[in-house]
C-alpha cells in the first residue's frame, strides 16, 4: 500500500510504541503524540535510534493529531471521552483507528466493563461525528510488537468499520503491522465484541505464560481480502 503519515495518541504506552515502531518499519512517517510533548519526542527519539532513517517525531496529542491523514487511538480507557472531546476538531475528515480496550481488573482477574455507547470505538464515533472510526489491532501483543525478533505473521487483526474505503486502509495497515493478514470482521459495532475479548486474552495468558494472539480458521484465499462493509 501507498506510505502515509500515521498520529499515534498514546504513543509513548506500550501499545502505541509498539505499533509506531512496526508502522516506521514499514515506512509510514510517525508522529508520536502524547499529554506531554517532550516526553514524546524522547519516546520519538529512542524509536529513532532503533530504525536508523525512520521518520518518527514527537508532538502534544493535540498537534499529532491535527498533522496526519490518519490517527491511531492507542490509549487506556480511563480518560477516553475527555481525550476525544479535546480532540474532536482535529478529527475532522480524517480516518481514527481505535484500539482502546475499556478493561477492568478485580481479584478475579480481567473483564471487559460495560460502556454506554456499547464500544470505545462508538463512543469516539459519537463524539468525533466527523471522523471515520475504524476498530483495530486490539489483540497484538505489546511486547511482540515491540520486539524486533518476533514473528507476527501467524497472527490475524481483526478490523471492523462502516466505511469501506477507510476499513480498506487500515487492513492494508494491519499487514504492515504483522506481515500477515487482517480480516473484516463487519460493522464498527461489533468493536462491542472485540474490545472485550482482550480480556479473555490476558487471562489465557496468565494461566498459560504465554502472549496469545488471534487466528481465524476457514477462510479461503478468495476471501480473505474482501470487504464487506
Amino acid at each position: 500500500m501507498s506510505l502515509t503519515r500515521i498520529a499515534v495518541i498514546g504513543g509513548t504506552g506500550p501499545q502505541g510504541r509498539g505499533l509506531a515502531y512496526r508502522l516506521a518499519h514499514a515506512g509510514h512517517a510517525i508522529v508520536l503524540g502524547s499529554r506531554d510533548a517532550a516526553r514524546a519526542e524522547a519516546a520519538a527519539a529512542e524509536l529513532r535510534q532503533q530504525l536508523d532513517g525512520a521518520e518518527i517525531s514527537g508532538a502534544s496529542n493535540l498537534d499529532a493529531a491535527a498533522s496526519a491523514p490518519v490517527v491511531l487511538l492507542a490509549v487506556p480507557y480511563d480518560g477516553h471521552t475527555e481525550l476525544v472531546t479535546s480532540l474532536a476538531g482535529a478529527l475532522a475528515g480524517k480516518v481514527v483507528i481505535s484500539c482502546v480496550n475499556p478493561l477492568g481488573f478485580d481479584k478475579l482477574g480481567p473483564f471487559g466493563l460495560d460502556v454506554p455507547a456499547g464500544s470505545a470505538a462508538e463512543e469516539a464515533a459519537a463524539i468525533a461525528g466527523d471522523a471515520t472510526l475504524v476498530g483495530a489491532f486490539h489483540h497484538l501483543s505489546a511486547p511482540l510488537l515491540l520486539d524486533p525478533e518476533a514473528d507476527l505473521s501467524h497472527e490475524d487483526v481483526l478490523v471492523c468499520g462502516d466505511d469501506r474505503a477507510a476499513k480498506e486502509l487500515v487492513m492494508g495497515l494491519a499487514a504492515d503491522v504483522t506481515g500477515g493478514r487482517a480480516v473484516d470482521a463487519g460493522r464498527l459495532r461489533l468493536a462491542r465484541q472485540l474490545e472485550p475479548l482482550t480480556a479473555v486474552l490476558i487471562s489465557v495468558n496468565k494461566r498459560y505464560k504465554t502472549r496469545s494472539g488471534v487466528a481465524i480458521t476457514g477462510l479461503t484465499q478468495a476471501s480473505q481480502g474482501r470487504v464487506l462493509a
